[in-house]
């Protein structure tokens, strides 16, 4: 098929950070090598950052820029691509996910508009797992949710797009986030903050592996709450409201928070636990229009929805309580 040409002029660069990422990137890099927009119009980079496995032959087996530096963390790798990149829109995926044949072109379609600084694609996943497939339906919740916003302030680095020179400007995601956890979310708000346009093009898709049992996806759910606690230490204003996050997910967090010290004086009185028990029964309830909407798509999931939006509300509570210690307690 012949590629299709792209109205934008610019030379774009995709940045893949790597850390033992052997098994996957291979995949990845073979993505990005059939893409709609001719493979001369645009560089691929891997940051290496740090494997001891075979990352780096996985890379070197491609038409590639490979960067090997000492662990660092994404954060670093992202920037160390960043760097090297020669494009004036730069590109991000992660060395775990499959970009969709139309990806690069619908990554820089929207930067047609001057006035955009930065682009969100989308998840997909062929995945049959129950706990993977409602990851996969949070994800398409948000997407609703985003596209109802002409600008937004949420980019997340598995499928993400900057104008380089702004994103330098702004020096780039922070190097103080050791793993990769929110550090795109601090990025975003910072953009954002400044006033600079964010937008979701929910056709740059990219497929990917979401956590496939359901202690793999709390143990993600608690990094988030602890993380995002960071973020939200230097955007307070977030933590009210944002365009990514529905309004509801933050209340029912809320409620498991009050719930938890309610619970632990129930043994005083059996008000305590009641009020508990409400606030866990507020929780399930209002979890209930987003399992209907599961429900109309995939109704073993949709069946099971409830009991796990109430056990990522508790897990990502207790992670959040852990990120506001931390916050206490280190400058």
């Amino acid at each position: 098929m012949q590629s299709k040409p792209i109205r934008n002029n610019s030379h774009f660069s995709v940045i893949i950070p790597s850390y033992n990422a052997e098994k996957t990137l291979g995949d990845c890099l073979e993505g990005l090598e059939h893409q709609s927009v001719a493979r001369d119009e645009y560089e691929v980079i891997v940051v290496d950052d740090g494997s001891i496995d075979g990352t780096s032959r996985t890379a070197m087996g491609f038409d590639v820029k490979y960067i090997f530096q000492a662990n660092q963390g994404p954060a670093s790798a992202r920037n160390t691509g960043a760097h090297a990149a020669r494009g004036d829109i730069i590109l991000y995926t992660d060395a775990d996910c499959i970009p969709d044949y139309r990806w690069v072109e619908e990554m820089v379609r929207p930067f047609n508009d001057p006035g955009v600084i930065a682009v969100k694609g989308a998840y997909r996943t062929s995945q049959s797992q129950l706990v993977a497939r409602f990851a996969q339906a949070e994800f398409e919740d948000r997407y609703d949710f985003l596209q109802s916003k002409t600008s937004i302030d949420m980019v997340d680095t598995y499928s993400a797009g900057f104008r380089k020179k702004i994103f330098q400007a702004m020096g780039g995601f922070d190097e103080g986030f050791p793993v990769a956890n929110n550090e795109d979310t601090e990025l975003s708000y910072r953009l954002a903050s400044q006033g600079h346009k964010l937008v979701f093009n929910p056709r740059a898709i990219v497929y990917h592996f979401h956590p496939d049992t359901l202690m793999r996806y709390l143990r993600i759910k608690f990094k988030r709450g602890y993380w995002r606690m960071v973020v939200y230490r230097r955007f307070p204003e977030k933590a009210v409201k944002d365009s990514y996050t529905p309004g509801v997910i933050k209340i029912q967090a809320i409620l498991m928070a009050l719930s938890l010290p309610l619970f632990l004086f129930s043994w005083i009185s059996p008000w305590p636990f009641y009020l508990a028990l409400l606030c866990w029964s507020v929780v399930v309830v209002s979890s209930l229009p987003f399992s209907f909407k599961v429900f109309g798509k995939d109704k073993p999931v949709g069946l099971i929805s409830p009991l796990f939006v109430f056990l990522r509300a508790l897990v990502f509570c207790v992670g959040s309580l852990l990120g506001v210690a931390r916050c206490l307690f280190r400058p």
